[in-house]
């Protein structure tokens, strides 16, 4: 009778995440229509992630082994993996590496008060993969200053052309020392050797590490989108006190940034730049062509628009640019335009794509607090403090001190 009734339970999940992984997209409702200047266009991350395969469980919070998230990670064929456990998983400074296909990680299902790693991060380096619910906060790990601990929450790496079709979808991913997310690959070598197609939507991505263990020492940034990543889509996310790359996409890379949330980052917020001496040897790159549509700035008490970046809103070169329906709440701070930089604007935008479908601008707000990141229904001490901060437009850039004696508070209260 158990293994009935285990089959049927097995079948009910395997129903319900199924369902949801197919309509990972169709909450994106458009109140705006976006005229493209190509007829058809696909950008969205097209994935089942794991649908149909096995449900492997995790039974245990240890960094590996059997039972553990990593080991459920390396197994082979289509996999959903759910939890049977909530806690915090100590990486021990290993990051996760997914480099097997067809995986989806349904953080959604453990018990509260979810599942959140530490001292290390999540590399995507395959296809077809869902990444949700989850709770990435590297933190500093004990090591000294600028002595090149420099880990990123999620990243997906494009080496051998192998990355592609990615969702990261309702994670909160803070206290990075290098990007919270990023997507990259061989950039120099042409967009086949990059990630491509990723998704990365109402994720809360906040408090990147100021002055902490990376080499170069300020480095809190939100989100990288490496050179010639193409058809990166970042959207409905919470940016909070990064200091900038909220999110940055370099020379050649091609995507949309759409009804994202940004709160106190520095003296820039959405950028894109052609770094030239990184290309030394090399052709000179296409343009960057990337959809910036209906985001919202909102000036913190760091804020300090001004200086290299000329206080704007959107700051690049090197690309080519649809910018429609941003917003700027700049309160008493009237030094911010909304574009600066030599790029080409257009009129009709050339990345898009016919499934993605905009909040009014004025729904922003209400629509990111509310839903971005990890079990938003559900959310941790850590979580409501980053929503709050923005709500009273409050709060600041975390060094690494900070963020240490924050990941000590949340392990005793797991422990307890």
């Amino acid at each position: 009778m158990n293994k009935y009734i285990a089959l049927a339970g097995s079948f009910i999940l395997y129903v319900t995440l199924n369902f949801s992984i197919q309509s990972c997209t169709s909450d994106i409702k458009s109140k705006n229509t976006i005229e493209s200047s190509k007829v058809s266009n696909t950008i969205l991350a097209d994935t089942k992630g794991g649908a149909g395969g096995e449900i492997i469980k995790v039974t245990n919070l240890k960094s590996k082994g059997e039972g553990s998230f990593r080991n459920a990670l390396s197994q082979d064929g289509p996999r959903i993996i759910v939890f049977e456990v909530g806690g915090v998983i100590d990486l021990e400074k290993e990051n996760i590496t997914i480099n097997k296909p067809y995986v989806t990680i349904a953080g959604q299902t453990a018990p509260s008060p979810g599942i959140t790693l530490i001292r290390g991060g999540i590399s995507i380096a395959t296809h077809d993969v869902i990444v949700r619910h989850l709770k990435v906060r590297p933190g500093d790990a004990g090591e000294p200053k600028k002595s090149g601990w420099e880990v990123d929450g999620i990243a997906t790496s494009g080496a051998g052309g192998n990355t592609y079709n990615i969702l990261i979808d309702h994670n909160s991913v803070t206290w990075a020392t290098d990007e919270n997310i990023s997507a990259s690959g061989l950039r120099l070598f042409g967009p086949d050797s990059t990630s491509r197609r990723v998704t990365i939507s109402n994720n809360l991505i906040a408090e990147g590490l100021s002055n902490s263990t990376h080499s170069d020492g300020e480095h809190s940034k939100g989100t990288l989108i490496h050179d010639h990543c193409e058809n990166i889509v970042v959207t409905r996310n919470l940016y909070a006190h990064n200091v900038n790359r909220n999110p940055y996409y370099k020379t050649a890379a091609t995507g949309i940034i759409a009804n994202n949330l940004i709160y106190n980052p520095g003296n820039i917020a959405i950028h894109t730049y052609w770094v030239e001496n990184e290309w030394e040897g090399y052709p000179e790159p296409p343009l960057a062509k990337i959809s910036i549509v209906g985001n919202v700035l909102v000036p913190g008490p760091d804020t300090q628009m001004g200086g290299r970046y000329n206080g704007a809103f959107v700051s690049a070169d090197h690309a080519e640019l649809y910018v429609k329906d941003n917003q700027i709440d700049s309160g008493n701070n009237a030094n911010i335009s909304m574009t600066s930089g030599p790029f080409n604007e257009i009129k009709n935008p050339e990345i898009w794509d016919d499934k993605m479908e905009i909040l009014n601008t004025d729904e922003v707000k209400k629509y990111v607090l509310s839903s971005a990141g990890a079990r938003p229904a559900d959310r941790d001490p850590i979580d409501r403090r980053i929503i709050t901060s923005v709500i009273n437009k409050e709060g600041e850039w975390l060094t690494a001190r900070k963020k240490l004696e924050g990941t000590l508070i949340l392990n005793r209260c797991i422990e307890n």
